[in-house]
Formats: C-alpha cells, structure tokens, sequence
C-alpha cells in the first residue's frame, strides 16, 4: 500500500486526493495521511501565482515533516478578478522522491454578493455559508456545489487537477 501525505485536514481534499490516485493507478490500494502545515500564502489566496505557490508550499512542507511517505500533495484554493468577474479553482501540486507534477482545475464565475465578501478579506468559504445561509461549506459541497446544485461539488472539481498533477507519474520517461 503506498501512502500520501496530504496537506490538509479537509476530508473534501483528501477524498479527492484518494480519488484521483485511484483513477490513475488501478488496483493500486493508497492510504492518505493528513499533515497539518504552514504556508506564508493568504488565508484565502487571490491571484493564480499565489494559489500556485500556496500548493507547492503544502506539497513541500508535508514532504519535510513526512520524508518516510510515497507522495506528498499539496491542494491549493483560490480566487482572482478578471475585468468579467472573480474567478474561483484550485491548483494542485504532487512531489514523489523523484519527481513532481502539477494540474489546474476548471475555474468558474462566483455571484457578485460572494465575491465582494471576499474581496473585502473574508474567506471564500465564509462568504458562501454567510450568502448562502450555509455552515462549513467548504468542508462539503463548496462554492461550486452551492451554484451547480451539486451537479459538480468541490471534490469533483479539484479530481481532475489530482489527475492533471499525477500525469508525470504515470508517463515517467515523458517526464525525467
């Protein structure tokens, strides 16, 4: 059984962590590890460089605390305004001891209401349970799941960047 450190303690980011592992290597069995780290980035990061660098400070962070691990993934949300509106995804960064990959998830549209909560410092979590009437949603269905009536909810947006991050690992002379 091969073990992943993920950096994070939401079961939403461990599932999809679990899941997009298991759609790249079938019959392999993993089990996650939930590493508490630091990061310098914000609380809710607010460009795609910060979100970025917010998942490779996960990734490198649970590789240092938990050297004896296969995997060490770092799962990253974010939001960024374009002159259309707030943009909201996730970056995802996984190292092995050889290699690492990184993936992107699809970015969709936040409401105004939401987004002006988060421009004035308030996590987007927060701005949803508040707009929404809704308690720890980001730890659920999320942003996207509250606007897709669950038709895609948080864990299937963040699977394929999973995927998109263990691509290297699954065609490793395409990436030495």
């Amino acid at each position: 059984m091969k073990r992943i450190g993920i950096a994070s303690s939401n079961p939403v980011k461990i599932a999809a962590a679990l899941e997009g592992f298991a759609q790249m290597f079938p019959g392999e069995t993993f089990d996650a590890i939930s590493i508490y780290v630091r990061v310098s980035v914000s609380v809710q990061p607010m460009s795609d460089e910060e979100t970025l660098r917010g998942a490779e400070e996960r990734a490198g962070q649970a590789k240092l605390l938990r050297p004896e691990l296969d995997y060490w993934v770092g799962i990253e949300g974010g939001c960024t305004d374009w002159p259309v509106g707030m943009g909201a995804f996730a970056w995802v960064v996984i190292h092995d001891n050889r290699r690492s990959g990184r993936g992107r998830s699809g970015e969709f549209f936040l409401p105004e209401k939401v987004a002006e909560l988060v421009r004035g410092g308030m996590e987007l979590g927060e701005a949803d349970d508040q707009v929404f009437s809704r308690n720890n949603s980001k730890q659920g269905n999320g942003a996207i799941g509250l606007l897709t009536n669950d038709i895609i909810d948080r864990k299937s947006l963040y699977i394929p960047a999973v995927i998109f991050a263990l691509i290297p690992f699954v065609n490793p002379e395409l990436y030495p």
